[in-house]
């Protein structure tokens, strides 16, 4: 090839390099502007309970900081009770994954819903694209003032000098109020019969009027009644301490590895582009770790800031749905 071929031939790979290199560059601001657009329309964020209740605190917590992040957009809290959390899951899991249909993610309708209910027209293992973990709500086993149980190894007693074991108030079959005891029934060998009621109002009033021996509620439920001495706290179900009732030992103390809390997060409907997911989670916790959000969730639900990546919150749902399903299957606890 002569000089004047090896000139010419480099020109043209240097005009196609920059004719790539142009294509590129003109590519790279559309990538952007697509990934800077969420959201591009209002977003609907699912509450699978009613307004008034902790996850309905929370979301609307989230929700009331979502103006920086919005993209212009509004944000909007829609609650859609029923079937323990299962409607609302419903409705997500066949909305587009298109980052504008969220939801508050639940145990229930996220989780284990479909072996509480083995008919659910979802599968909560497969429906959904978990975005991040934002908080843990810690629950606490308390029993009336006047009660003679004032630990839980004098709890666990209690129940094994009884042929039928004792009872105890739950707000509903599968809420996580109600697999914890029988997971410590299975843990200590014992017998408990949850008594189930409509409110965790309603769990309250019947332990303090001694209809059932313990609950398992959350801490911000109970702790205006150990506040005002009409209740004891005994063990908390997360291993780690519950700034808000300091001193108050945790079950796995006596029962090493048991843990049990109340989780909310972000999910959305399966198949989110990954992309649109991290850039969600970052949203997301930029909100929850703010310092006006983090005060008022730790400050009015005790709540456990976590915001960790979509892998975490992941394996969280994953490790509940292994942990949950024997106990349930074992226990033969159906919501149906």
């Amino acid at each position: 090839m002569t000089q004047d071929n090896r000139s010419r031939g480099a020109g043209m790979l240097t005009r196609r390099g920059a004719l790539g290199a142009l294509a590129l560059a003109a590519g790279a601001p559309t990538l952007a502007r697509a990934q800077a657009s969420w959201p591009s329309s209002p977003v609907r964020l699912v509450v699978p309970f009613g307004a008034g209740g902790a996850v309905d605190t929370l979301s609307r917590a989230v929700a009331n900081a979502f103006g920086p992040h919005s993209n212009g957009q509004p944000i909007v809290v829609e609650n859609r009770s029923g079937a323990g959390g299962t409607i609302a899951g419903q409705f997500v899991a066949q909305a587009r994954p298109d980052g504008h249909t969220l939801m508050m993610a639940d145990l229930g309708a996220n989780a284990i819903g479909r072996v509480l209910q083995p008919s659910l027209g979802y599968d909560p293992a497969t429906a959904f694209t978990p975005i991040i973990h934002l908080v843990n709500l810690p629950i606490v086993i308390i029993v009336r003032a006047e009660s003679p149980v004032r630990a839980l190894d004098d709890l666990i007693a209690r129940a094994r000098s009884r042929p039928d074991g004792i009872p105890y108030a739950s707000p509903g079959v599968g809420h996580v109020t109600h697999l914890a005891p029988e997971l410590l029934a299975r843990r200590a060998g014992v017998r408990l019969t949850a008594v189930h009621y409509r409110s965790g109002a309603d769990v309250l009033r019947s332990v303090l009027a001694g209809e059932t021996e313990f609950a398992f509620p959350s801490v911000s439920t109970a702790i205006p009644f150990i506040r005002d001495g009409n209740a004891r706290a005994i063990a908390i179900g997360t291993p780690r301490p519950v700034p808000a009732l300091p001193g108050v030992p945790a079950v796995s103390a006596t029962f090493p590895g048991f843990e049990a809390m109340t989780w909310h997060g972000i999910s959305g409907p399966a198949g989110m582009d990954a992309g649109l997911v991290q850039q969600i989670n970052a949203v997301f916790r930029s909100i929850i770790t703010s310092a006006e959000v983090r005060s008022f969730v730790e400050t009015r639900q005790a709540a456990e800031v976590v915001a960790g990546t979509p892998a975490e919150f992941a394996a969280l749902v994953a490790g509940d749905i292994a942990k949950w399903t024997p106990v349930i299957r074992e226990g033969n606890i159906r919501a149906e």
